[in-house]
């Protein structure tokens, strides 16, 4: 019998915490299984796999389903090793920020120039790429391994909440998700992805953190504290 690659060990080690993720039925139907098998066959290979296995699951593991009070959508980690810590667009590497991170931080007067966006899924912002997994100098090479049925099941169990959350949807990646949530009960904001490639340029000057917290008051739930210390 070949012994479980380093993802499938990370997969059981986050099973044994009894997070409330686990009743997404990416766990329970064996897809989450499949997947991690299948990034355990890249390591195996000789892929270098981003971020290390036990920072995989971390934005599942900051943010339990029923602290969650907004959700961000990203596409994929860092594919340069040591930029990223397993919660999208959140940077901890040792250069100057990311473009996109710097676009979205604009929007936040008086931040400090941290990357590391851990304060934030500790408040209860879920921070989930569409790729949990990516490859070293390779953005993108794990997008059709199946995550993306873990991004879809944790926006729908968000929606299904009898808590409301405003879902924060940057780009055509994570608008093509509007369909999952329920508007009548769940806030939604779209605008375009933060990417300075974005020609459109529909992202900066839509404050969509203090739209996100009118929101919130508006309905009798605490605001998010957004800053980065």
């Amino acid at each position: 019998m070949t012994a479980p690659g380093p993802l499938s060990l990370a997969l059981d080690e986050f099973r044994a915490t009894g997070s409330s993720w686990l009743t997404l039925p990416f766990f329970s139907n064996g897809a989450a299984d499949a997947v991690c098998a299948r990034v355990d066959e890249r390591i195996a290979q000789g892929a270098s796999v981003l971020p290390s296995p036990d920072a995989v699951f971390r934005a599942l593991t900051l943010t339990p389903l029923e602290a969650v009070k907004a959700v961000i959508l990203g596409q994929d980690p860092y594919p340069t090793p040591g930029d990223a810590n397993g919660l999208a667009f959140s940077y901890v590497g040792p250069r100057r920020l990311p473009a996109s991170l710097k676009v979205i931080l604009a929007e936040l007067p008086g931040t400090t120039a941290s990357g590391d966006l851990t304060p934030w899924a500790r408040r209860g912002v879920l921070l989930l790429n569409s790729a949990l997994t990516v490859e070293a100098g390779k953005s993108g090479a794990h997008l059709r391994y199946g995550w993306s049925a873990l991004t879809d099941d944790a926006v729908k169990a968000v929606s299904a909440r009898p808590t409301p959350a405003i879902f924060l949807l940057w780009g055509a990646q994570a608008r093509a998700r509007a369909a999952l949530i329920d508007r009548e009960r769940c806030g939604v904001i779209e605008t375009g992805h933060p990417s300075p490639l974005n020609r459109l340029r529909d992202f900066s000057g839509t404050r969509p953190f203090d739209e996100a917290n009118a929101w919130l008051a508006g309905r009798g739930l605490s605001p998010i504290d957004w800053s980065l210390g």
